[in-house]
């Protein structure tokens, strides 16, 4: 092969080369940039001003979180398969509450090696879009011997609250409250898991669920740098300090994620991030609204991010004082503004 040949060649390989690599690094640039958009860019800004004080409508809230958690947490404690006493008197305790705020309560039973446990659900049909179902759910049972004040004491009370809230309000779309068992190990992620029989009955009455938040640890927060961790890729990201409140999907929740953060950004004012992010990295799923994921609904978690940031995370340790109420109740006063939203 003659020396101008062999440049010719090098020449036509060189070009060839160089546009399979600007074929690849635009679709590098497209997936890097679809991934930004779809998982990490927000609508909105996180607040950060100083806070108000409370109205007197947020101290409510605030008290009456504080003794939901008091209740669950001192009074009743431990509550799961080995505490089967508590996780029926934590049960019983929430029916109670619903009925006192005026709602009928809807039992969902199943049985456990010949033990029954109980989702517990209240629901507000909606006015004129009554297919359309938007569900707010937390699970009251602990981890081994945890009170769980936080973990998921937090989350209860706050569905709880929430309940009370909207018992005399007249939504366009059906809101369901829902109280979930078992969410803890053994049963996490298994068939057994009380959100995953409930979510599963869902799909079996082929019901329209437009939107799941399940709210989940929720009530820690820190200013201090460095309190805040994540799983990698997200400590590249979002902030080092724990202050403020996470709602969280996986990709296919995507809108419903970026629709609530919008909402509560809007109308509330305190820290917020979010991510709609592969479901396996942990943490993402680790709740109540992967039973819904696993339904093929839209689903998400609003949390304070639990192991990430709550040091007493499933310990003896998750006691009520471990709870910023004054910042939790601003929270829950924001998530009714956002389910109002949504039901409308």
């Amino acid at each position: 092969m003659t020396v101008n040949k062999r440049k010719r060649k090098f020449k036509a390989f060189s070009k060839a080369a160089l546009i399979r690599l600007g074929v690849l690094l635009f679709i590098l640039l497209g997936v890097i940039g679809w991934l930004w958009f779809t998982c990490f860019q927000m609508p909105g800004n996180s607040y950060s001003g100083q806070f108000l004080p409370l109205t007197a409508q947020e101290k409510i809230i605030q008290d009456n979180l504080q003794k939901d958690i008091n209740k669950l947490a001192i009074e009743i404690g431990a509550r799961n398969y080995n505490n089967y006493e508590n996780i029926n008197t934590a049960a019983d305790f929430l029916k109670s509450s619903f009925q006192e705020a005026g709602y009928q309560v809807n039992k969902q039973e199943y049985k456990i090696d010949n033990k029954t446990f109980t989702n517990l659900e209240v629901e507000i049909k909606g006015v004129e879009k009554p297919d359309e179902i938007v569900i707010i759910g937390g699970h009251y049972d602990t981890a081994f011997t945890s009170p769980g004040a936080n973990d998921n004491g937090s989350g209860v009370a706050a569905v709880l609250e929430l309940a009370r809230r909207f018992a005399d309000k007249k939504p366009n779309k059906t809101l369901r409250f829902v109280e979930f068992t078992n969410e803890e190990p053994p049963y996490f992620w298994t068939e057994n898991m009380g959100s995953l029989v409930y979510a599963k009955g869902c799909k079996e009455r082929n019901e329209n669920v437009v939107a799941m938040l399940s709210l989940e640890t929720m009530g820690y927060f820190s200013e201090e740098e460095g309190s805040q961790k994540y799983p990698f890729p997200l400590n590249l990201i979002y902030p080092s300090q724990g202050n403020f409140i996470a709602f969280v999907g996986d990709i296919n929740s995507s809108w419903l994620v970026k629709k609530t953060i919008d909402l509560f950004r809007k109308q509330v004012q305190f820290q917020s991030e979010g991510v709609a992010i592969f479901g396996q990295i942990p943490g993402v799923g680790w709740s109540d609204h992967w039973s819904f994921w696993e339904q093929d609904y839209q689903a998400l978690m609003v949390t304070d991010t639990a192991p990430f940031r709550y040091k007493h995370y499933h310990t003896l340790e998750d006691i009520p004082d471990k709870i910023d109420y004054e910042k939790f109740a601003r929270v829950v006063a924001g998530l009714e503004k956002v389910v109002g939203e949504f039901v409308r």
